[in-house]
């Protein structure tokens, strides 16, 4: 196996292993259409590593960022079936027999980002194999149910057979990695209880900089997601409904026409901001509001990371990104009561808030530097 040692240069991580000057690097991806955390992700692997190829099984040039169609990138044949950009998960069945079609040979380094199929792939028995994870698939294991249960009633009498195979192929695949990171404390349970691997904690890269404090701070809260069961939205509108007080509600999906319905006067719904009304929106809210259990999660940072506490239910990824009693607090339960006694303790908490110790405590943990250095050492190790 080479052994990799990271030469930082501007901005870009250039390994140098024994007996060659410059290894060939593959990243592999599930798909890539659309950008979220997982392509945010990918955005500093390509920084990291200038001369990385792409490899996913479904593409959308139109959905992803110029940084990312610069890059040579290869894609499965499910890329070629019919409807494949918009119905990529009824070929999910397909996918490991795509992912090991793959030419990997000659690669020194490939580097999957998974959370749907990704790891999969072969590699040459010389090659480090390191895999970034946001999640083992969480329709194959935690959510299954979940998922099952909003199926149509044909892909619902069809998912047990089929879903058995993935998860024997999914924990058989984790076996193919040499080193494996988790994106938080959250993920790497879930490693363990699923893949039976121990994997390093690795935390996604933040833009911190980008975001700054204001002195104006509004009297509403603010929650920001998608409007979708998981991110539990309903549970934000019940329990101001109930307290009367302000809060902005940020985003859109499935949920958000029942929700608007069922909202009192005191919510208001803004289905799309740009990213300039977005880091106003944070650094002027009385605090972030999240919901939702989470892989790791964003947004908290986003929101620390401009001045404002977060009140985060305090399971999953929130727990790695929130530091109660300086950035903010935790409410115990995914219900009305827990969370309108947690906007209580919240008004209580504002009074001696310091907006500076949640800027710095996301700084100094969740900027990109950190997952740099960190990510380096992992596939130089």
């Amino acid at each position: 196996m080479n052994s990799f040692t990271p030469q930082i240069v501007a901005n870009a991580a250039i390994p140098q292993p024994a007996g060659f000057s410059q290894p060939r690097v593959a990243i592999v991806h599930y798909w890539l259409v659309s950008m979220r955390g997982g392509e945010r992700v990918i955005e500093r692997l390509l920084d990291l590593f200038p001369q990385a190829d792409i490899f996913t099984n479904v593409y959308d040039p139109s959905a992803v960022s110029e940084k990312i169609r610069s890059r040579k990138l290869t894609t499965s044949f499910i890329d070629r079936l019919p409807g494949s950009r918009k119905l990529y998960q009824y070929y999910l069945p397909l996918m490991p027999m795509a992912l090991e079609q793959m030419d990997l040979r000659g690669y020194d380094l490939v580097i999957s980002s998974e959370s749907g199929p990704a790891k999969g792939v072969i590699t040459d028995p010389g090659s480090t194999h390191a895999c970034y994870c946001h999640s083992p698939m969480r329709y194959l294991w935690d959510h299954y149910h979940h998922y099952r249960a909003e199926a149509n009633p044909l892909a619902r009498m069809a998912m047990p057979m089929m879903y058995n195979r993935l998860r024997a192929w999914d924990v058989s695949s984790s076996a193919r990695v040499d080193r494996i990171a988790a994106n938080s404390h959250f993920i790497q349970s879930r490693i363990r209880k699923f893949w039976r691997r121990e994997a390093e904690v690795i935390h996604p890269p933040v833009e911190t900089d980008l975001f700054s404090k204001a002195d104006d701070i509004s009297d509403a809260y603010l929650w920001v997601g998608q409007m979708v069961p998981y991110k539990r939205p309903d549970l934000a509108v019940d329990a101001f409904n109930a307290l009367g007080l302000p809060l902005t509600m940020v985003g859109s999906g499935s949920m958000l026409k029942s929700l608007k319905a069922r909202a009192k006067s005191n919510i208001r719904f803004v289905e799309r901001m740009n990213f300039d009304e977005l880091r106003r929106a944070y650094a002027t809210a009385k605090a972030l509001v999240f919901t939702a259990e989470e892989d790791f999660g964003i947004v908290p940072v986003e929101a620390m990371a401009s001045g404002r506490p977060v009140l985060a239910f305090g399971r999953g990824g929130a727990l790695d990104s929130v530091k109660e009693g300086v950035s903010g607090l935790f409410f115990p339960r995914q219900d009305v009561e827990a969370l309108a006694d947690g906007v209580g303790r919240m008004e209580l908490f504002l009074r001696d808030f310091v907006p500076e110790d949640a800027m710095r405590h996301a700084r100094m943990n969740f900027a990109p530097e950190n997952f740099d250095r960190k990510l380096m050492d992992l596939v130089s190790a």
